[in-house]
């Protein structure tokens, strides 16, 4: 019987180990826009997308990354473009906008400001990168004026392709009337 117990736990542990390798963050892989961010994993969901579905969502972010590092903010949003494209969304019908305020406001600056807030750091803005990959997919990003004022952040150091927002609580206003749902993630 204790040889007979023995072999079910092995044969259930051998049946259950595929299922298992591929857990964690093994299970995510490159989504199909962008390839070296926002990696996701497949899911075998019971709730679809309704067909012709149209995506309109405004991201929040506030947190600023490590100095050198990719904001997972950023990251977030190459993620849930890639998963709704893998899962049969058009890439036009995905509509996205980033609010941005608080200490992360510099994650989407130049790298000269960018160093200057880093204590003159010699470490790259890691963002821009993936700022331009997205706003390429029509994703639009928005400072809090305020915020940038608070940490001395004028137009001219932005990056390309991002706006300056009166502030991020105006940007949520407009968006929201403009149909855009907001990302509680």
């Amino acid at each position: 019987m204790k040889l007979m117990r023995s072999t079910l736990v092995l044969g259930l542990g051998l049946l259950l180990s595929p299922l298992t390798a591929m857990a964690g963050l093994d299970a995510f892989q490159p989504g199909p826009v962008f390839k070296t961010y926002g990696r996701i994993a497949k899911v075998d969901t019971s709730w679809g997308i309704p067909q012709g579905m149209k995506f309109k969502v405004v991201f929040d972010m506030s947190k600023a990354a490590q100095a050198g590092e990719l904001n997972p903010g950023l990251d977030s949003m190459a993620r849930f473009i890639n998963m709704h494209v893998a899962a049969g969304v058009k890439p036009e019908d995905i509509e996205l906008a980033m609010v941005v305020h608080g200490a992360a406001v510099v994650d989407l600056s130049n790298q000269a400001f960018y160093a200057r807030q880093h204590d003159g750091s010699d470490k790259v803005n890691a963002n821009a990168a993936l700022i331009k990959a997205l706003s390429a997919q029509g994703v639009h990003f928005y400072v809090c004026g305020q915020s940038a004022a608070y940490y001395g952040l004028g137009r001219e150091a932005l990056l390309l392709s991002v706006d300056m927002a009166l502030s991020a609580m105006t940007a949520h206003a407009v968006l929201a009337g403009s149909g855009y749902s907001l990302n509680p993630f």
